[in-house]
């Protein structure tokens, strides 16, 4: 059942349906469900899914090793080229579901690295994570149907590596995100003031986080020290767990979007005694369970988690899951009203 809510604005009047998150069709349209009923409604405050390396679906494996890989991993993938890049497809690959099944699912913030492809000409560029993936217009192009096709959704896209990009190439890519998402690019402005209701008056539905000077100046641009990400760059689950805590006791002095990065990142040692079953399967799986509870267990609040990524996101239900959690911001919305 849902509670329908109207509000009387001072530039605009709408009517607003809060759903109960349970329903599938509220992960597809999670946001539409929400109103700005107080302060708690910014996207300071809603837990909202991501994923890990998003574009990690697919890699082309007849592509050179990137140019973020060290010279001993391109120095093997000569000499052992078909073995090696099965090796790493194993390893690379952090994700199953395309951009649009990971949206449909209810991902909403995306982890992107990016690349040009050296000895390439014009500025091409694409999603990389030790091998090449789709162009990155392609993703982009993706992602804004499906918001054209759900007006109240909104997405966060943090761009955090660049690799073998020069001037011409930040130049390009900047300009293709403004060529794609025209007005649905969300102006740099203080994060707390950054709710459902102004994002859906103005229409804006994308927030762009760019981690490179090039970027500087550009207002539909947003610094990389607005959405800190923390990696614990650890292989137990224990001490990512206490690392997450830890970095989360931060997030209230920051004023920040804030990414709780609840993955495991294995290490040279890990791959080599997992070679042949790669990571989702020796890392991932085995370690969920510990993971998702402490997933389970969290709560609003300032230090509260706002954005949570996972490796291989259909495993566990994992979106679903902390969409759920939004019903608690809900509750404690009500408690405060009464």
């Amino acid at each position: 059942m849902c509670v329908s809510h109207s509000f009387s604005h001072t530039t605009f009047f709408f009517t607003c349906v809060i759903c109960p998150l349970t329903s599938p069709s509220a992960y597809l349209l999670f946001l539409s469900c929400f109103c700005s009923l107080s302060p708690s409604s910014s996207l300071f405050y809603i837990y909202f899914p991501g994923s890990h390396d998003s574009f990690t679906f697919w890699v082309d494996v007849h592509a050179p090793v990137g140019p973020d890989q060290k010279a001993y991993v391109k120095y093997l993938a000569t000499i052992f080229s078909v073995l090696a890049k099965k090796v790493m497809v194993k390893w690379s690959m952090t994700q199953n579901l395309t951009f649009k099944e990971q949206l449909d699912a209810g991902i909403r913030y995306f982890d992107l690295r990016v690349s040009s492809k050296p000895g390439e000409p014009g500025n091409e560029i694409y999603f990389i994570h030790g091998l090449f993936g789709h162009k990155v217009r392609d993703g982009l192009s993706e992602i804004n149907s499906f918001l054209g096709r759900h007006r109240k959704e909104v997405v966060f896209l943090d761009f955090n590596h660049y690799y073998a990009m020069d001037a011409e190439h930040h130049a390009y890519l900047i300009s293709m995100l403004q060529e794609v998402f025209g007005g649905k690019l969300c102006n740099n402005c203080a994060v707390e003031s950054i709710t459902l209701d102004y994002l859906w008056e103005k229409k804006q539905q994308v927030i762009v986080f760019y981690h490179h000077p090039s970027a500087q100046g550009i207002p539909i641009m947003w610094p990389g020290n607005k959405i800190p990400a923390p990696w614990a760059n650890t292989t137990e689950p224990n001490k990512l767990i206490q690392f997450l805590e830890t970095t989360l006791q931060e997030r209230a002095k920051q004023g920040t979007f804030h990414v709780s990065q609840a993955i495991l990142t294995p290490r040279v040692n890990t791959v080599a005694k997992g070679l042949v079953w790669g990571l989702r399967t020796y890392l991932v799986e085995r370690n969920l369970p510990t993971i998702m509870s402490w997933v389970e267990a969290q709560r609003p609040g300032v230090d509260g988690v706002n954005i949570i990524t996972s490796d291989f996101v259909e495993l566990t239900d994992f979106a679903n899951i902390v969409i759920k959690l939004n019903n608690r911001l809900l509750s404690e919305q009500e408690r405060k009203a009464r």
